[in-house]
């Protein structure tokens, strides 16, 4: 059986974006706006509604709050995504792939 896992924060893109930046002190002058990439999505909705019901699941952190616990834990272990990115290239679709 399949599960959805969310919120029920339903946020757009973009609002993401200056959330993260706000948290991090930086301003919105650092946003960078790029060509979609095939297949855009404005936002991303998850239905949570079976996990919810049948095993009674809720979020226990908020969107800010949970934010602020990713951007945390990403700042003090960058030595375990730094060579992650380092092996990974951004091509101009806006789709990751593997650095040869």
């Amino acid at each position: 059986e399949v599960y959805n896992v969310g919120g029920g924060n339903e946020i757009r893109n973009l609002d993401v974006v200056r959330a993260v930046i706000s948290k991090m002190g930086l301003s919105e002058d650092s946003i960078e706006f790029v060509s979609d990439r095939p297949g855009h999505d404005y936002r991303y909705s998850v239905d949570s509604d079976r996990i919810r019901s049948r095993l009674g699941w809720q979020p226990r952190t908020d969107f800010e709050s949970g934010l602020g616990e990713v951007i945390g834990w990403y700042s003090r272990n960058e030595w375990w995504w730094r060579p992650l990115k380092e092996k990974l290239k951004n091509e101009s679709r806006g789709f990751w792939t593997v650095a040869e």
